[in-house]
């Protein structure tokens, strides 16, 4: 990378908004790195992954691609042929193959307990077509999605929780770019929303650099420095 450091992109999952970056943002800017924290819409993977696409493509010089949940769908389709992300970042995340949905790999091991934490809401997409939105219940989402992370802030997290259309997670990925660009993987032990043999499967599967740690599904909350750890080796480790 020359010497330049790398705009680091954070793209959150469902459920979450681009503040459950911040403890790591606070990490990255210590350490001069330039940080955007995406505001993913959750409304379809392809379109989502198109929205980030076009964002860092507007990012002059190299990127470091930084993914949460469902946001490594994203990530893995909006990094696709593009020449400036120079390493791709999995945190607790979706890193499906061509022809793969987030819901294919959350059921693909035992151990995930979101689908009984959910609440649908009916809605009509611009398109004229029906899904659901999906929040978390909230009076589950303490325990379901960041059970270390103190109550009261679990709290707020979960009245200003982002849903993701019921389309967007059965929405088959394309061809992924993780089997192009060098990847990183951060495992959350304890998380019940992606089990754990479901990330170190596709950790494995990506032939990626992993790292383990004892987390709930919001590690990017409860773990800022390992996160942000994960992503300065990523960035020096394409350098």
């Amino acid at each position: 990378m020359s010497g330049q450091k790398p705009t680091v992109v954070l793209v959150h999952g469902a459920f979450a908004d681009s503040s459950s970056w911040n403890g790591v943002v606070e990490k990255l800017q210590s350490h001069d790195y330039p940080v955007v924290a995406a505001g993913n819409p959750l409304r379809g993977l392809t379109s989502d992954g198109e929205y980030v696409r076009q964002l860092v493509a507007s990012i002059e010089g190299p990127v470091v691609l930084v993914g949460h949940s469902y946001g490594g769908a994203v990530i893995s389709n909006a990094a696709k042929g593009l020449d400036n992300v120079k390493a791709l970042v999995f945190v607790a995340a979706f890193m499906p193959d061509e022809g793969e949905s987030a819901v294919d790999l959350a059921g693909k091991f035992p151990g995930s307990t979101l689908g009984e934490a959910l609440r649908p809401v009916p809605i009509t997409l611009p398109d004229g077509s029906r899904t659901a939105d999906l929040y978390i219940e909230k009076g589950k989402f303490h325990h379901q999605f960041a059970a270390d992370v103190p109550e009261e802030r679990a709290a707020v997290m979960a009245a200003t929780q982002r849903p993701v259309t019921n389309a967007a997670l059965t929405e088959a990925a394309s061809a992924p770019a993780w089997k192009e660009i060098p990847s990183w993987v951060l495992v959350a032990t304890e998380d019940l929303n992606i089990p754990l043999q479901t990330q170190t499967f596709m950790a494995e599967r990506a032939k990626a650099t992993a790292l383990a740690v004892t987390a709930s599904h919001a590690v990017s909350v409860s773990l800022p420095g390992d996160v942000a750890r994960l992503i300065n080796e990523a960035a020096e480790g394409t350098a």
